[in-house]
């Protein structure tokens, strides 16, 4: 051990959180119809899988892009041999454009002030090296996406001070709480240097308003910090009210004001909108030359490949194809949100009102024991290992109330998400029963054992299914 460096034995990676926990147990028993129907179902990943006909389609149809061809030529060995890291300027142009188009192109983005990086992950870790140094602090509205302790912190060594927010009125982001947070900064040594925000929010699924937006930029006018957008989510809004780019309000408000657009930079992926995390597409928007100077060097550490440049920049470059996918897409995603959301109404829960992304932001404080952490724990092991559902708890989103769940409806099947409503109704089922008064002396005859219970919750949700699927027969 003596021999490793600080980094390589040190545990502040995150990944003991119940969030990289769920997946573990995920792993160990996946779910799947045919071979294990009994296993535990992912709803802790937010992947879009809703729209993977249309990208196939579109491959199909275009040959020479997958066969890395132009003009009906090989350019395979152009594509194999070393690429500037500055990336290829065909694709950052297409992909400027497909950031407006999700936009209503209300805003234009200009390629030279775009730098590339393996993913959303890297570019949020390469802004952190280029902001601020080992120590230094970022605000994060809570709740906020659990990797955010990793792809933030690990490396950096910058701290994150959360900026806490209340179901009270929505999870809005206050002046109060972005003061509160600076000041508790303060009170620990620690020197902020701007404010992170995720927009959609990733895990309320809904979008930030005009109204917070104002009070983001004027926040950081006041401090002299930088401000992160990170806007992966854009292209997932569904419904009103539409998404609002931070960048929108700086041509409004800013836009001679050239110090603040300098401190205000653009994380962006095609993992959500696009549904593309394997092929690990990031880029980072900043008006500053020199972070865009820095980010483009730090981006040899993280590139993306020039097949795949190559590849997205004939598809985004297809406008008929971009504007259908947009409008399919969200179509899609609107749906099976509803899907999601009428399934927890059956089941006795609500959801917190959102209008984007790839998950709902879930209320489950009914079902606590005690208004604790330590209950919101106990209620996240019995949906997984007993309901066999993987839920990322609110705890590891930093939620500063217990009993918030994120659950993702995007990354599975319908069938498989109805079977999850069903396990989930039959979960609640049996947890009403078991602990209500006017059945406490009959309760040595209900399932008492773990093992009895996982039981009860199948056969309860297996027969619950039959129901349903002879009534849609019927119908």
């Amino acid at each position: 051990m003596g021999i490793l460096s600080r980094k390589a034995t040190c545990n502040s990676h995150g990944q003991d959180s119940s969030y990289f926990l769920g997946w573990e147990e995920y792993d160990k028993n996946p779910y799947d119809e045919i071979l294990n129907p009994k296993g535990i179902i992912q709803m802790g990943l937010a992947e879009n899988q809703l729209c993977f006909d249309l990208l196939e389609r579109w491959l199909e149809e275009n040959p020479d892009a997958a066969g890395f061809k132009r003009d009906g030529k090989s350019i395979f060995r152009e594509l194999a041999l070393f690429q500037d890291y500055n990336g290829l300027p065909a694709f950052k142009k297409a992909l400027a454009e497909f950031m407006s188009e999700i936009r209503g192109n209300r805003v234009t983005f200009n390629p030279d002030h775009i730098v590339l990086t393996a993913g959303a992950t890297s570019a949020n870790e390469t802004l952190m090296f280029c902001l601020a140094e080992p120590g230094d602090a970022f605000l994060l509205p809570t709740p906020y996406y659990p990797g955010f302790d990793r792809d933030l912190k690990w490396r950096t060594g910058i701290e994150i001070v959360p900026i806490h927010c209340s179901s009270s009125n929505g999870f809005r982001i206050t002046e109060s709480a972005l003061l509160e947070a600076y000041q508790s900064a303060q009170s620990r040594d620690l020197k902020v240097k701007g404010v992170l925000v995720t927009n959609p929010s990733n895990p309320l699924g809904t979008t930030i308003t005009t109204q917070e937006l104002n009070l983001l930029l004027q926040f950081i006018a006041s401090k002299n910090l930088h401000l992160i957008s990170d806007e992966i989510y854009s292209g997932t809004v569904f419904r009103n009210p539409g998404f609002v780019s931070v960048m929108e309000i700086l041509n409004q408000n800013y836009k001679h004001n050239h110090q603040i657009r300098k401190q205000v930079h653009i994380v962006y992926s095609l993992s959500k909108d696009l549904g593309l995390p394997g092929f690990r597409v990031g880029a980072i928007y900043s008006n500053d030359d020199v972070v865009v100077a820095a980010a483009t060097k730090m981006s040899s550490f993280g590139l993306v490949s020039s097949q795949t440049q190559y590849l997205l920049s004939a598809m985004l470059s297809d406008k008929k194809f971009t504007k259908n996918y947009i409008k399919e897409n969200q179509k899609r995603l609107e749906k099976r949100q509803k899907m999601l959301v009428r399934g927890l109404q059956k089941a006795g829960i609500k959801c917190h009102k959102g209008n984007a992304g790839l998950f709902c932001w879930v209320d489950m404080r009914h079902l606590l024991g005690a208004n604790t952490f330590e209950s919101e724990m106990e209620l996240w092991r019995k949906i997984v290992f007993e309901v066999r559902l993987n839920v990322s708890p609110g705890q590891s989103c930093h939620c500063s109330e217990p009993g918030w769940f994120r659950v993702c409806f995007a990354n599975m099947s319908e069938a498989t998400l109805d079977l999850a409503m069903q396990r989930l109704k039959a979960f609640v089922v049996y947890s009403t029963v078991a602990t209500s008064p006017t059945t406490t002396t009959t309760t040595n005859h209900l399932p008492t054992k773990r093992k009895n219970m996982v039981k009860w919750v199948f056969r309860l949700s297996f027969n619950d299914r039959v129901v349903n699927h002879t009534n849609d027969n019927l119908g």
